[in-house]
């Protein structure tokens, strides 16, 4: 067995993302297990070494988690200068996240990021290119193909269960408080779009990924937009007017015929069984997955409903689908990503989920804004480098 150490510049740790799913429940997870053992009989062994503009606050977070206080840093050029850094992630606000990237290319360094990977798609293409040219290996966070309820889908999807798909229809979403009477559970910038905020801009990149690897490439999108909250207050108790979008309603048209819709929104009150729901409609069968649950119906035992008002239903629908087993054990979702990136930057072997796909992301994304704005429908063109 060889143990090889692999340097980590983890920007943007101090957030709640940051912090919560790829330090402690990824890299930090990681280094519990032993390291990643790899078939070859490498173990790679995850250091991550913390970056920041606030000296106070990553010395905190070292000394929670028994780092050592010498793998921190607010001088991002000098970590990334440096020989023994092999991969750089990002897990900044997103405003910031394209300059970061772009630097940590041109120093050689293997990137993976969180999303949307830039602004405008003219500059998440870049990065592609930039990626492609200097020869490093890159990729970005799709976390939602990670968890229980859409590999189970995805298992029904690649086993013919739906037999020809007709459509899929996604609620996500919750009430995020406003933050005067309860403290909000996202930060004040996601409701500033000058500050790259907007619930079209986070989540669209999510619907791209999981409708491109699952059903099918996105050709179009017809989207309207909402700032259903147009006065918010920020960390400090503060008020101030909310200029992004907070709800969007979207219509997408996958190669092959499929028709999506998604809504999203963080002005909603939550009535169903997980924070996210997507239904699919085959001829065969129809399934609706969550984070961790997947149930199916099969054309075999579809009831019979009957429309009739006057009559009460004395039927529970929902009892009618059946469970689909885990049939394995689910870890962490950014866990189990982080793990198969490590085993491409070791390897080299393909892999799909790169900042070309990332692009495809921050393009859906303006194009929803766009069709929102414009109120038509628009095509999504296919992207290549």
């Amino acid at each position: 067995m060889t143990r090889r150490t692999v340097r980590i510049a983890m920007n943007g740790v101090t957030g709640r993302m940051g912090h919560r799913q790829h330090l402690v429940r990824s890299i930090l997870a990681l280094r519990e297990q032993g390291g990643l053992a790899l078939d070859d009989g490498t173990v790679l062994w995850p250091e991550p070494v913390l970056v920041g503009r606030r000296a106070h606050a990553l010395e905190q977070l070292a000394d929670l988690h028994g780092l050592d206080r010498r793998n921190i840093s607010t001088d991002l050029d000098a970590v990334l200068a440096d020989e023994s850094t092999d991969i750089y992630f990002d897990a900044q606000i997103t405003s910031a996240r394209e300059e970061a990237v772009r630097r940590a290319i041109a120093a050689g360094k293997h990137v993976y990021t969180e999303k949307p990977v830039a602004t405008t798609l003219d500059g998440a293409l870049d990065l592609a290119r930039l990626a492609s040219a200097a020869g490093v290996r890159h990729g970005v966070v799709q976390d939602k193909l990670y968890l229980p309820g859409l590999l189970k889908l995805r298992r029904l999807v690649e086993a013919g269960f739906f037999g020809r798909i007709l459509s899929v229809r996604g609620e996500f979403g919750y009430w995020v408080f406003e933050g005067d009477w309860q403290p909000a559970q996202r930060p004040s910038w996601n409701y500033r779009a000058e500050d790259g905020g907007g619930i079209v801009t986070d989540m669209f990149p999510h619907w791209e990924y999981v409708l491109h690897e699952l059903f099918g490439r996105v050709t179009s999108v017809q989207a309207l937009t909402a700032t259903h909250v147009p006065r918010r207050w920020d960390e400090n108790g503060g008020p101030y007017d909310a200029t992004a979008d907070d709800a969007a309603y979207g219509v997408f048209e996958l190669a092959g015929g499929i028709v999506a819709q998604i809504n999203s929104s963080w002005a909603v009150r939550v009535h169903r069984d997980e924070l996210v729901e997507f239904q699919v409609d085959g001829t065969e069968g129809s399934a609706v997955a969550g984070l961790r649950r997947c149930r199916v119906q099969h054309r075999s035992v579809t009831p019979r409903p009957v429309w009739n008002p006057d009559v009460p239903a004395t039927e529970s629908f929902r009892d009618q689908w059946q469970e689909v087993p885990d049939n394995q054990e689910f870890g962490n979702a950014f866990k189990a990503q982080w793990e198969e990136f490590l085993r491409h930057v070791h390897t080299g072997a393909p892999y799909p989920r790169d900042l070309l796909a990332g692009a495809r992301g921050v393009q859906l994304a303006e194009l929803g804004l766009r069709s929102s704005a414009e109120g038509r429908r628009l095509d999504v063109p296919e992207l290549t480098l």
